[in-house]
C-alpha cells in the first residue's frame, strides 16, 4: 500500500498540514537566518517533512527560495544592497514564471508619503508603450477564440490609442 501511495505522489508517514496552522511562519523565520551549511537540510525538511496541501507547498517553495537567497547573501561574496535585492526579485520572477513582459510593482504603502506621487501617475514609459503596440499587433494576427471586445481593444492599441487613461511619458 505504501508503494502505491508513493507512486501516486501521496506522502506516506508525513504529517498533513494546512496554511491555517501557520507553520509557514516558522519556515520564513528560519529562512531569514539561513546559512549555506544549513540550507540542504532545511530544503529537505520543506520538501519531505510534511504532506503539503495546495497552499503550503507554495509557502515551502517560497521559504526555500528566501533561505537560498539569505544563505548566499551571508557567504563570502554576499552583502548585496537593497537595489541588488530588488534586481534579484525581478530576475527570480522572470526565471520562475518565464514572463518577460514589462512589469511594475506597486507598493501602496508609498501613498502615505507625498514624495512618491509620481509613482502613482498613470504614465507609462515610451518603450513599454511600443512593446504593448507590438504585442497587440501580434495578437491580431491570430484572433481565433478571442472575444470581440478583446479584439477591439487590441485594435485600438495597435492604432495608437493608449488604454485605461494612461499617457506615454515624454522623453
Amino acid at each position: 500500500m505504501k508503494k502505491l501511495l508513493a507512486k501516486l505522489g501521496i506522502a506516506v508517514g508525513r504529517k498533513p498540514i494546512t496554511e491555517e496552522q501557520g507553520i509557514q511562519k516558522e519556515w520564513y523565520a528560519e529562512a531569514k537566518i539561513m546559512t549555506l551549511k544549513k540550507l540542504p537540510k532545511f530544503l529537505k525538511k520543506l520538501a519531505d517533512g510534511y504532506r503539503h496541501d495546495y497552499g503550503t507547498i507554495c509557502h515551502a517553495v517560497a521559504a526555500g527560495a528566501v533561505a537560498a537567497g539569505n544563505a548566499m547573501n551571508k557567504s563570502r561574496q554576499g552583502g548585496i544592497t537593497g537595489f541588488q535585492a530588488s534586481a534579484v526579485m525581478w530576475c527570480f520572477i522572470e526565471a520562475w514564471t518565464g514572463d518577460k513582459a514589462p512589469a511594475k510593482l506597486v507598493k501602496y504603502e508609498k501613498m502615505l508619503y507625498p514624495q512618491y506621487a509620481k509613482s502613482f501617475e498613470k504614465i507609462i514609459d515610451k518603450s513599454v508603450w511600443e512593446w504593448l503596440q507590438e504585442q497587440a499587433k501580434e495578437h491580431l494576427k491570430d484572433v481565433e477564440g478571442a472575444h470581440e471586445k478583446v479584439i477591439a481593444h487590441w485594435t485600438r492599441i495597435a492604432e495608437g490609442n493608449v488604454p485605461f487613461g494612461y499617457v506615454v511619458e515624454k522623453q
